[in-house]
């Protein structure tokens, strides 16, 4: 199959990374931003063909499908430009930075039937797999879900230290992951949810700290800090604290409260969620991260930038 790769940035690495490992993928055009690192990523990548338009990417011969690693602020509308161009996409979280995007996004895939997937890659992964299976076999009744997620963001840089030309979105982006995460796992798209949000950035205008908080049907709580303010790496750690069990996980593995670690199978991640969408284009049905099936995600994110803003 013939595809599009939109994105030349650390996402669109991360997935031709990927695809190198799925048999009968071909990535024939790459919509860049930046024309030096698009056609410098072409030619490292072996990409035929290269362009800053994406409608004339999409419209080159044989190509059936597209993946979007581009910036937030455009996911909604170039997704709309694929669907309606026929073809299938497979597009990085946020699938909209609202609620009415993101549900303007649900709709045209429903109408057009073609295979509309969003990267909640989270949910491919082994270790969070685990953890929902026991959760879904009864053995791990959650009563707390403790998240951290730490970045330092103060200056407009991608993780490679070059300069973005967007901004990114701590709430409907980094928190997303999260959001979707406790969604899946605790099974209610009902759940309660508000946040804070600490001060603005001066020049890039957007909160750089947020606590969020979370009620499930069941009484199960999810208490979330996002940082872009902190020293260091990207680090973010999960802990899953149940009548049977604490899990722990840094999201390089999973272990008990005693610190042993627990055996999960080889594989997961990126590859296997890149292969769902491929398997889902083949076999005519929905994916698991559909952004049909993950719209409740993105009204759970509506509930607590409103109860930000108020």
């Amino acid at each position: 199959m013939k595809i599009c790769l939109a994105g030349e940035g650390a996402q669109g690495i991360t997935h031709a990374d990927a695809l190198q490992n799925i048999e009968g993928i071909e990535i024939a055009t790459l919509a860049g931003g930046i024309a030096a690192d698009a056609e410098a990523f072409a030619a490292e990548r072996g990409i035929p063909h290269w362009s800053l338009d994406l409608e004339e990417c999409l419209a080159r011969d044989g190509v059936e499908a597209v993946i979007l690693t581009t910036p937030n602020q455009i996911h909604c509308q170039q997704t709309e430009l694929a669907l309606g161009m026929g073809k299938h996409v497979l597009v990085e979280i946020p699938m909209g930075i609202s609620l009415a995007e993101s549900r303007r996004i649900a709709e045209l895939e429903e109408q057009t039937g073609l295979v509309c997937m969003v990267c909640h890659t989270q949910r491919y992964g082994n270790v969070y797999r685990e953890v929902r299976r026991r959760v879904q076999a009864g053995e791990l009744t959650l009563h707390h879900i403790v998240q951290q997620t730490y970045f330092f963001r103060r200056t407009n840089e991608n993780r490679f230290g070059k300069k973005r030309t967007w901004v990114d979105d701590l709430l409907w982006h980094q928190a997303c992951h999260m959001v979707d995460m406790c969604y899946w796992l605790l099974d209610d798209p009902a759940l309660e949810a508000w946040g804070q949000a600490g001060p603005l950035h001066p020049e890039l205008g957007i909160p750089m700290d947020l606590t969020i908080g979370m009620r499930a049907q069941s009484g199960a709580l999810v208490s979330a800090a996002q940082s872009f303010n902190n020293y260091g790496p990207i680090h973010s750690e999960y802990r899953f604290i149940g009548e049977e069990a604490t899990l722990l996980s840094n999201g390089a593995g999973l272990s008990d409260h005693a610190g042993n670690d627990i055996e999960l199978p080889a594989g997961g991640g990126v590859d296997d969620q890149d292969r769902e969408f491929f398997a889902a284009i083949a076999e005519g049905r929905q994916p698991l991260t559909s952004c049909r099936a993950c719209l409740p995600t993105m009204e759970i994110l509506d509930r607590i930038q409103q109860s930000i803003d108020d």
